[in-house]
């Protein structure tokens, strides 16, 4: 059985001159014991080393950091903490200051905890099935490069993290980690919205991601599925909507991605021999680049996507790498100039897209920012009707669809 200790406002007045309060709580109470706090601010950096849980009640407890360091860190597993606001961590990078640093433990929970000010939000190193849920992270107000990553996961497996909402924080970061579930959670104006690097079996569904620089990028990873989520407004340089770099066996299906500067992004992917990534079912629409391929990127299967209102549908910035032994089948194109004379809704000839060299404003940004204005379009019909150059054939659809919709 659980014991409780509640920490009532008579304790709190009489320990007031007391250095820290709520440690001395924490050091005093049993494993396994509850702690609620009252509304009040509580001094933080604060080391939770033993099974407790501490429940602030509405988020109305506030545990203030010295503004050095973590606020709070938790060593021990089984940790439970829950309807508090956390704030002003230290500034350290190297130090990696945060609300929450999870440090080698298991079955821990954070959950609808109001973490700000902070550098970092929630640090879990070496920390395995627990559980991030219901958590706003938003980090310090510096730059975008200088702010600390809202969620960071380092060799951790088998965690739940769950409709977290981070704004104004730099990445979400997942390394070296595997089996984890990140559902439901939204990320606004930060830097990569879900970063994986080395990773392997993840499952990332039903987020929300807007005006971030990245979507969701994928580097060096495997075996992941990634479905329903929503990547809208990546913009600038760098901006994409979902990216592979040397990613395989992968499953992209019934995302959307909507105005990003680029769409897909596919860098050397799938990389392992023998591996294919599916794609499947998703909305890649009014992008300024529906797919952008870099460097040899060849097995991608796209099927049943939806490609619609993208200015350009699809780069290839590596010449002589062969993109058409990706396989395209059964997507609607919004450009298919074909008929459908049975009616089946399936284009009667294959969609074929090509490149033109003689487009030079696909690779000079300059040139590119007048791409809707007159001479830009009477540009681009000299260049279909009369190529400067033999066209190169990109990729080949044999069963376009004549409807956005299923057939």
């Amino acid at each position: 059985m659980i014991k409780m200790i509640v920490v009532s406002f008579l304790l709190l007045s009489s320990l007031l001159n007391a250095n820290n309060v709520l440690q001395e709580a924490i050091d005093h109470a049993k494993a396994g014991s509850r702690l609620e706090l009252p509304a009040g601010v509580y001094r933080g950096n604060i080391v939770i080393n033993k099974p407790l849980i501490i429940d602030g009640k509405d988020q109305k407890a506030i545990i203030e950091g010295d503004g050095k360091g973590t606020v709070i860190t938790i060593t021990a597993s089984g940790v439970t903490i829950e309807n508090l606001t956390i704030r002003h961590s230290g500034e350290e990078h190297e130090r990696v200051d945060a609300g929450v640093a999870l440090k080698k433990v298991e079955q821990c929970t954070v959950k609808n905890c109001k973490i700000v000010d902070c550098l970092f939000g929630i640090d879990m190193a070496q920390v395995n099935r627990s559980e991030i849920i219901g958590n706003y992270i938003e980090s310090k107000p510096f730059d975008l490069g200088l702010r600390g990553d809202g969620v960071r996961l380092w060799y951790s497996n088998d965690n739940h993290l769950s409709d977290n909402h981070l704004y104004k924080s730099r990445d979400f970061v997942v390394w070296y980690s595997h089996g984890n579930l990140i559902e439901k959670n939204m990320g606004e104006y930060g830097r990569y919205s879900l970063h994986f690097m080395y990773t392997g079996k993840n499952i990332v569904k039903d987020n929300v991601y807007k005006h971030n620089s990245v979507g969701i990028f994928f580097m060096y990873s495997q075996d992941t599925v990634a479905t329903g989520n929503l990547i809208e407004n990546s913009l600038g340089t760098t901006g994409l909507g979902i990216g592979m770099k040397d990613a395989s066996n992968f499953v992209l299906k019934n995302n959307t991605i909507i105005y990003c500067a680029r769409g897909l992004f596919i860098d050397r992917s799938p990389y392992e021999p023998d591996t294919v990534n599916v794609i499947e079912n998703n909305k890649i629409i009014y992008n300024s680049e529906g797919i952008h391929f870099h460097s040899l990127s060849l097995h991608n299967r796209f099927v049943n996507n939806i490609f619609k209102g993208n200015i350009e549908t699809v780069i290839n910035d590596s010449y002589n790498t062969k993109v058409t032994e990706n396989e395209f089948d059964g997507n609607y194109w919004d450009d298919y100039e074909g008929f459908d004379k049975n009616n089946d809704g399936i284009g009667d000839g294959a969609y074929n897209y090509y490149s033109y060299a003689d487009k030079v404003w696909l690779y000079n940004p300059n040139i590119k920012f007048f791409y809707g204005s007159p001479v830009i379009s009477i540009l681009n019909f000299l260049a279909k009707l009369a190529p400067f150059s033999e066209p190169v054939l990109l990729l080949s659809d044999k069963h376009p669809k004549m409807y956005e919709g299923e057939v």
